[in-house]
């Protein structure tokens, strides 16, 4: 399997019965395709749906039915369509149980850059900083490293997109756990050894005893 398709297979596996969860666009959209329906997951979209199901099959797309990002997507039994009062003041008001979006960097610190790069033009910022701040939990998807660059680094360089410090990192290579102590690696990718994650990562990570390779199913 590719990368972000183990990226979202081992996020997946965090998400429980019952939740109430949203995807930011991009990779973290395609988790839903593998959490299964018996959860009774609901996903939600800032732009105001409750009840995001996977993409459409081809010719089978209704443009009325979007993710935040404007891509298609389905509706599963049950889902709803509700404004953006509703959308952001579930957000805003704590009532997510968890949120995963994309990254651009994630520090020592536990903070995430992931709405801006300095010098290029951006729609916005979208709803990132609400869902940083208002998620119960926060789960950054994203490759480990862009163009031969670490993007887990001692401190994010580029704006940040909230204070506060996420809960959980999952990446191609690992998963990593943002803590008062630091950044403690939890779980390596299938085939990859605790010294390459090491070397492809700029902070330094916190390592006790063995560490599990990451189960993706």
């Amino acid at each position: 399997m590719d990368a972000k398709e183990l990226i979202a297979r081992r996020v997946a596996r965090e998400i429980k019965s019952g939740m109430l969860v949203n995807l930011g666009i991009g990779l973290p959209s395609m988790v839903a395709n593998f959490v299964p329906a018996t959860l009774g997951v609901f996903f939600q979209a800032e732009n105001g749906v409750i009840g995001l199901g996977a993409r459409p099959p081809e010719g089978m797309e209704d443009p009325h039915l979007t993710d935040a990002g404007g891509g298609f997507v389905s509706a599963v039994p049950g889902a709803a369509s509700i404004d953006s009062a509703m959308s952001f003041g579930l957000i805003r008001g704590g009532h997510l149980d968890m949120t995963v979006l994309g990254g651009l960097q994630v520090d020592e610190l536990g903070h995430l850059a992931n709405w801006k790069v300095p010098g290029k033009m951006v729609p916005g910022m979208g709803g990132a900083m609400d869902l940083v701040t208002g998620a119960a939990r926060v789960v950054v998807a994203m490759q480990h490293s862009a163009r031969g660059q670490s993007k887990i680094v001692n401190r994010c360089t580029l704006p940040l997109t909230a204070q506060r410090r996420v809960n959980l990192v999952v990446t191609d290579l690992a998963v990593i756990e943002p803590t008062e102590d630091g950044l403690v690696l939890r779980e390596r990718a299938p085939g990859v050894s605790v010294d390459e994650i090491s070397a492809a990562t700029e902070a330094a990570l916190l390592i006790s005893g063995d560490v599990p390779e990451m189960q993706l199913h």
